[in-house]
């Protein structure tokens, strides 16, 4: 079954209340008032200041919820409402908050010995936070597991069978954690540096949300061993979709995206020669859009934008876009953001961070 990732105007100003109405500005509320889709997505602001921005599908921005640091990834439950902004690695702190309301953000921290990897993902029924982290002391990929229910008390931990575990997410039905492992190692003692560049181990995960047990593990080619699994998004059959970046030489040019589903092997799209150079070795987000059959991916360093069909992997459109950041589906396509300030046709004096979830109507309070 496939849940909903869309909201229109009316349904958040209806979850919202008069309470969060009421706080709006008359520029806000008159963005909000024109739009049919509701975002959300980190900022940096001119004042070198970090925040969650709720945006309209124009890219106006709506209000902001203030940030201890830099974000990267969000986690949405359609089931609550409730949105979660994870620090970027090596960063240790996730911000829970509702876009719907003005009430008091919940944040958490990593335990002492693991830091976050910046991305994360609610159960189906919004019980439960799954976040990607990393014992760095031990160097393995890590799920920290959060209940939802009581202030997200961290309640216990998976392994991701693999090194660096940056996106993941959750078979619709919730039995399935779907995990990117980077293959990458790094320790907070040397901040971002990547410290195995020549023995990296990039592989795509499927572990049993209940139980922790390994399902299936697909390592990449040897001929690829440095491309670096990153993100992931699943389509309307269940199919995994998923975002590389190559840490190899950068003349090469390596698959950037690909799909599998449960039992199969990993296959790559055939990108055009033209299209992959345009990429520059580097896809920064990936998002799925259902309704269209659309598969969309980001470049910042190539500065563009590439939408595929996920039933042929044929390119439909190529959009150049300075330091493309985030993308999320829309009512038509994909939103995108830039570094640069720009939300689809709205430029705003912020840097967007590098990605965008899509707000939807909670489906119980």
């Amino acid at each position: 079954m496939i849940r909903s990732t869309t909201i229109d105007r009316r349904s958040f100003v209806k979850a919202a209340g008069i309470g969060f109405l009421a706080a709006l500005t008359p520029r806000s509320l008159m963005a909000l008032e024109r739009s049919d889709a509701v975002y959300a997505s980190g900022i940096r602001a001119a004042d070198g200041s970090f925040a969650i921005a709720t945006v309209t599908e124009r890219g106006e921005i709506i209000d902001q919820v203030a940030l201890p640091a830099r974000a990267h990834g969000m986690a949405f439950s359609a089931a609550t409402g409730k949105t979660v902004a994870f620090a970027r690695r090596p960063g240790t702190y996730a911000m829970i908050f509702d876009p719907r309301n003005k009430g008091q953000p919940i944040v958490i921290s990593s335990r002492d010995d693991r830091h976050f990897y910046g991305h994360g993902v609610f159960s189906p029924d919004g019980r439960i936070l799954y976040a990607s982290e990393n014992d760095f002391d031990g160097n393995r990929g890590m799920i920290g597991i959060y209940d939802a229910t009581d202030r997200f008390t961290r309640i216990g931990e998976f392994e991701t069978y693999g090194i660096g575990p940056h996106d993941m997410t959750v078979s619709d039905d919730g039995r399935l954690l779907i995990v990117a492992n980077g293959g990458i190692e790094t320790h907070p003692d040397f901040g971002r540096t990547k410290l195995n560049l020549g023995a990296m181990q990039p592989s795509l995960v499927l572990i049993d949300a209940a139980t922790g047990a390994l399902i299936e593990k697909h390592v990449l080619p040897a001929e690829w061993s440095q491309l670096s699994t990153r993100h992931v998004d699943l389509d309307g059959d269940g199919r995994i979709w998923f975002a590389c970046q190559y840490e190899g030489h950068r003349k090469d040019l390596p698959p950037l995206v690909g799909h599998f589903a449960k039992g199969e092997d990993l296959s790559f799209v055939e990108l055009p020669e033209e299209t992959t150079r345009r990429l520059a070795n580097y896809v920064g987000a990936i998002a799925v859009n259902r309704s269209e059959g659309l598969v969309g991916i980001t470049s910042p360093k190539g500065g563009a934008s590439v939408t595929i069909d996920a039933k042929t992997g044929k390119v439909l459109a190529e959009t150049v876009i300075a330091d493309a950041a985030g993308i999320a589906p829309a009512r038509e396509g994909f939103a995108v953001s830039s570094y640069d300030g720009d939300f689809l046709s709205t430029r705003s004096a912020v840097a967007w961070d590098q990605h965008i979830v899509r707000i939807s109507q909670p489906t119980r309070a």
